[in-house]
């Protein structure tokens, strides 16, 4: 399976793959104008991978093959404070 990955110009991190290249027919509209111009990143084969850097093969496959794309969110960032306080052992307010 074929797939072409672009990034969005307005979301850090966000990336969109879809099935064929340049048919973003299948992506609701308020996705695409909240997504901004997709920009070409890569063409990749699926079917000769194992995994991907930072998606689940598996789900990336099945959300193409039920919905036409599959969009990958940025991970969470990490909350500094939070953090500092459970290794200092500090309640949270």
């Amino acid at each position: 399976m074929l797939c072409a990955v672009y990034k969005s110009p307005k979301k850090a991190e966000t990336y969109l793959y879809v099935i064929k290249r340049d048919d973003f027919s299948a992506i609701p509209e308020g996705l695409l104008t909240t997504f901004g111009t997709p920009m070409l990143v890569t063409v990749i084969s699926l079917a000769k991978r194992d995994k991907l850097a930072l998606a689940d093969i598996d789900k990336v496959k099945k959300m193409l093959l039920e919905q036409g794309y599959y969009l990958q969110l940025p991970p969470p960032r990490e909350d500094m404070l939070k953090t500092h306080r459970r290794a200092n052992k500090v309640e949270e307010e």
